[in-house]
């Protein structure tokens, strides 16, 4: 696998960041199957399209700060914010959308690939990431905000052409729920990590307070605004090094081991790895690490709307009709061991267009650096099935 060394483009350091999570093997993978469930909540969450998802390019974009770079860095003006968007390559659009807590060079092995395979990749810092705008309230992270996000960036980089969506973590929610809200601006779907489903019988936090009780579990934990920012934020480098980590990476006993709530936070119940996993160096650590001076309240607060999500899901309609692709880690605690068929079973029925799904053998959770070659091979044959199938007959 090609390393790309990380680079270190502006990044103003009020902005505040967060994304998406999923927990290392070592942190409730039994009981992650609940994980399938919230992946409902979270993709059906989409209110009807409001008028002024529109975007504007910056004409100060910027790009990183050394000129051998592959990609370009520049600010779009996407709707109520501003997005700090990773460009790269010419062709049909496809979006690249991360999850928590991450960032566009979550992409960096996928930008490169896409771009030679004849495609204009683009990967922003999803809202309330990095060089992207931090709104404070925490409606603002609902899934109607983020799907317009994305249909703003769609409209300014691809203005006259659906484009395709693939996401991981959180980021394959919100490509989820932007085929069902706007299943004309967007022509096919690729979900890594998180699966689909019929929607959710009750609100999340419901069924987890039901499930969990007086126990410990992440989801809930980030609910309380504040708690876990606390936490996280005065060394952002303590979690992002606890949780960027692949299945057998070596770990130091988690320090918290009592399974109440009430023994601690999250950070002591996550082992410390002894090293760093293959796909990334303590240059890429460092950079990731960056992203987050600014703390980790925006990423956190897609998780404080997953009851809100659920509500405005009652009326959406969820089947999905574009193409679609699923890849995922076989050890990835969100799939809760599905194989291959189950996950198909379960997405099929609302996924009526389902080409392929995937698990990666040995392979964790996250999966488009963990595995790259792999990933980057089946996007492009997916992508190039796509332009087959368009492609006007002789």
């Amino acid at each position: 696998m090609h390393r790309v060394s990380p680079r270190h483009p502006e990044v103003s350091s009020s902005s505040t960041s967060s994304s998406s999570l999923s927990s290392p093997s070592s942190s409730s993978i039994g009981l992650a199957v609940i994980l399938i469930v919230s992946i409902m909540v979270m993709v059906l969450g989409c209110a009807p399209p409001t008028e002024d998802a529109t975007a504007t390019g910056n004409e100060n974009a910027t790009t990183s700060s050394e000129s051998s770079d592959p990609w370009t860095l520049q600010q779009v003006q996407a709707g109520e914010i501003s997005m700090r968007v990773a460009t790269q390559g010419e062709g049909p659009l496809v979006l690249f959308l991360h999850g928590f807590p991450e960032s566009w060079y979550s992409w960096r092995y996928q930008l490169p690939a896409l771009a030679d395979a004849g495609f204009l990749a683009a990967a922003p810092d999803m809202r309330g990431y990095g060089g992207t705008d931090a709104p404070e309230d925490i409606a603002a992270y609902s899934m109607e905000h983020l799907c317009n996000d994305v249909e703003a960036l769609a409209n300014h980089f691809s203005p006259n052409e659906p484009a395709v969506l693939v996401g991981h973590d959180w980021g394959a929610a919100v490509a989820w729920g932007c085929m069902t809200r706007v299943p004309e601006r967007f022509r096919a779907v690729a979900a890594l990590s998180v699966p689909t489903g019929p929607r959710a019988p009750q609100p999340f936090t419901e069924i987890l307070r039901a499930t969990h009780g007086d126990n410990f579990f992440y989801l809930l934990y980030f609910q309380e605004p504040g708690v876990a920012e606390a936490e996280f934020d005065p060394d952002p480098r303590e979690l992002l090094q606890r949780v960027y980590a692949s299945p057998d990476t070596p770990r130091e006993p988690a320090e918290i081991s009592d399974p109440l709530a009430s023994a601690g936070g999250w950070l002591g119940r996550i082992g410390k790895p002894t090293e760093l996993p293959p796909w990334l160096s303590q240059e890429e650590l460092d950079y990731y690490v960056d992203q987050f001076q600014g703390g980790f309240r925006g990423g956190l607060n897609y998780y404080r709307n997953l009851d809100r999500n659920w509500e405005l899901s009652a009326d959406v309609d969820p089947i999905i009709e574009q193409p679609a692709l699923f890849v995922a880690g076989a050890l990835d605690g969100v799939i809760a061991g599905a194989n291959e068929e189950q996950l198909r079973t379960n997405m099929s029925q609302t996924v009526t267009d389902l080409r392929g799904v995937h698990v990666l053998d040995g392979a964790g959770h996250w999966i488009q650096q963990e595995r790259a070659d792999d990933v980057n091979r089946l996007l492009i044959e997916f992508l190039q099935g796509l332009e087959a199938t368009a492609a006007p007959a002789d």
